[in-house]
């Protein structure tokens, strides 16, 4: 791997006795030490970026799956609401309803199970049952969600601390050249 800054002294050149140099910053050479420190600080900025940019496609999966899990929620408490009420039968079915079936193609591809009856029916136990195995799954990936989000504003937060350096780096870089320029001219 090549390193991104390689110094090298420029032969006979001083200023006071001070060395001067060029540098070859990621492959590009007679560049100045500004050049080379912002290159380094904005590399790394570019890196947190990547990273987070990362992040950002994992909260946003975790978030579409919260949501498909509420609404195979929804899906559940509209069947149980079709269902009798005051009977105690557990093995009572709700209404027909096609949602039923996507909301079992749903819990499938999250790993839950959603037994249906008669195609598109569920009986009240299995509904209790997947009710509490989606409302369990949500809350953990709710929670997972949150430490995500977490995490992912501390890579925001090192991105702009980051950029923010490099642009003072750049700076002081320019200020001192600029005091050393004037001061060779007194």
């Amino acid at each position: 791997m090549a390193e991104l800054i390689i110094p090298t002294e420029i032969a006979g050149g001083a200023v006071y006795g001070v060395r001067q140099m060029s540098y070859t910053v990621d492959g590009v050479s007679g560049q100045d030490y500004g050049s080379s420190i912002a290159a380094a600080a904005f590399k790394e900025s570019v890196a947190i970026e990547a990273s987070a940019s990362a992040y950002m496609e994992v909260v946003r999966q975790r978030e579409k799956k919260v949501s498909d899990l509420g609404d195979v929620l929804a899906v559940l408490a509209k069947a149980v609401a079709t269902m009798d009420p005051k009977s105690n039968n557990t093995g009572k079915k709700s209404d027909g309803d096609s949602r039923l079936v996507t909301a079992q193609s749903v819990c499938a591809k999250y790993g839950l199970s959603l037994s249906l009856t008669d195609g598109n029916k569920i009986t009240f136990k299995n509904a209790q049952t997947a009710q509490t195995n989606v409302q369990y799954a949500i809350d953990k990936e709710d929670n997972t969600l949150q430490q995500d989000l977490i995490t992912l504003r501390s890579y925001i937060t090192k991105r702009d601390n980051a950029y923010s350096m490099a642009a003072r780096i750049v700076d002081k870089a320019n200020k001192a050249a600029s005091k050393t320029i004037g001061n060779i001219g007194d």
